[in-house]
């Protein structure tokens, strides 16, 4: 984040491994008065340059995308200092991450943007929510999540509460956590349950 910091002077935006239309992450250091603009607005559902990130993958420069823009977002952004920008997008369409950067003295150049390109992939690698947790793993964080005791938690999905503490230690394990606290911070930060 400190690198998209300095390779945008008048802010960003990033939304990381958008799912079911909403990213599971989500940081932005545009201008206050622009973020409450943006989403009071629900601009978020009719921005042309968050319709070209979810359609597409790679970069461009906010002044090269052609889709229509009924609501004139990107005027609007100009009156907040956001004039010149570049939109990154990358990962499958399933969970899709897309980083916005602006300036106002001038276009990105090629290099800033492949720049750019290289801090949204490293992002999206790094907050790729966990593929290898199993069902049953899941399952043991779910019904300790619910607030059930071990015992309880073990008896609710009918194994032993030795299998139960397996299955949270190798979620644990899995996750790359020591505590079972931080297993069920970070999978419902991934939204798992």
């Amino acid at each position: 984040m400190q690198s998209l910091e300095q390779l945008a002077p008048s802010g960003f935006s990033a939304g990381l491994h958008i799912r079911f239309a909403a990213p599971l992450f989500f940081r932005s250091t545009y201008p206050r008065a622009w973020q409450d603009r943006y989403s009071s607005n629900n601009f978020g559902l009719r921005d042309p340059l968050v319709f070209w990130g979810i359609s597409q993958t790679g970069a461009i420069r906010w002044s090269a995308i052609t889709l229509p823009d009924p609501f004139g977002i990107l005027r609007q952004a100009q009156e907040h200092g956001l004039t010149y920008g570049v939109v990154v997008s990358c990962g499958k369409i399933t969970s899709r991450s897309v980083v916005g950067a602006a300036r106002t003295d001038r276009e990105f150049s090629d290099a800033e943007i492949a720049e750019i390109q290289a801090v949204a992939a490293d992002l999206h690698a790094v907050t790729r929510p966990p593929d290898d947790l199993s069902a049953p793993m899941v399952d043991a964080l779910r019904a300790v999540a619910l607030g059930d005791s071990q015992p309880g938690a073990a008896a609710a999905l009918g194994i032993t509460e030795g299998a139960l503490t397996r299955r949270l230690s190798s979620a644990r394990q899995t996750l790359g956590v020591e505590t079972t606290d931080e297993a069920l911070r970070m999978a419902r930060e991934y939204r798992l349950f």
